[in-house]
């Protein structure tokens, strides 16, 4: 059986219709496993880790953000207190 790192390896070398063959076949098997789905049609599904994956970058993000609106709002003296 190959490894991941094999498969993956592969993949470079096929073309779109056997990328979109794969891509559907993997989908196939998320939803025979009912793994989770969240969103299913005929694009793909969403799953819980994908959610979870998307809501992680978001509130990463939010952070970034939040923390450059504080370092630009105050200076260094006022904002110690609350470091």
């Amino acid at each position: 059986m190959p490894t991941i790192q094999e498969i993956t390896a592969v993949l470079s070398n096929l073309s779109t219709d056997e990328l979109h063959h794969i891509e559907r076949a993997i989908h196939n098997l998320y939803r025979a496993r009912c793994e989770h789905i969240i969103y299913d049609d005929d694009y793909g599904v969403w799953t819980e880790q994908d959610q979870i994956s998307a809501s992680a970058a978001v509130f990463n993000l939010l952070d970034k953000e939040e923390d450059l609106e504080d370092n630009a709002s105050c200076s260094s003296s006022q904002c110690s207190v609350f470091r």
